[in-house]
């Protein structure tokens, strides 16, 4: 039997998430504002990316509030309350099909979770969800309420097999485009 495609997601990309969970701790975000604003442009470069798939017309006849879950806005003042410029990404920037996008959907709205130990470290240098972390604040129904109702849409959606194979393979694609941006913004020094 098949396992739901929220639990064959997490499965399949559980070695990567946790790579990039590492990365991203290793770059010590909540050090200081000068890294906080690098973590800052990597989840701008990531959530550009994702802003069209949240806008998909055919995804969002499939996945109901779709539009509403981009969180590009919030990162977007964030940056502006820190007084930061996006940085320009060193490769082309990805392009998923509509099934690949599931896979990109999944690592986002999953990232949700994580972001409500990274939103207490955020208030540790004052960032909150009125100024400076308002990307990480949980969804207006709850963090876990919330994912557990995306995940429901994921499962709830029927998929050929080689279109989940295709959504396992978004999956992928985006915790190692996050990783890629980490890495950039982590060791690229300013002029």
């Amino acid at each position: 039997m098949n396992l739901p495609l929220s639990d064959a997601l997490k499965k399949h990309s559980r070695q990567t998430h946790d790579n990039v969970d590492t990365l991203v701790l290793s770059m010590e975000p909540f050090a200081s504002i000068e890294n906080y604003s690098k973590f800052l442009q990597a989840q701008n470069a990531f959530h550009e990316v994702l802003k069209p798939i949240y806008e998909n017309t055919s995804l969002n006849l499939r996945i109901k509030g779709l539009n509403s879950l981009s969180r590009l806005e919030q990162v977007a003042m964030d940056m502006q309350d820190l007084k930061i410029q996006s940085m320009l990404v060193d490769e082309t920037i990805p392009s998923p099909n509509e099934f690949e996008s599931i896979g990109w959907l999944y690592c986002s709205e999953g990232s949700n979770l994580g972001a409500a130990i990274l939103y207490k470290e955020a208030q540790k240098i004052e960032f909150t969800s009125t100024h400076g972390a308002k990307h990480l604040s949980a969804h207006k129904d709850g963090r876990m309420v919330h994912w557990r109702q995306f995940k429901a849409k994921l499962d709830s959606l029927e998929l050929t097999l080689e279109q989940r194979q295709q959504a396992l393979k978004g999956a992928d694609d985006a915790f190692s485009f996050f990783k890629r941006v980490i890495q950039q913004v982590t060791y690229t020094e300013k002029p």
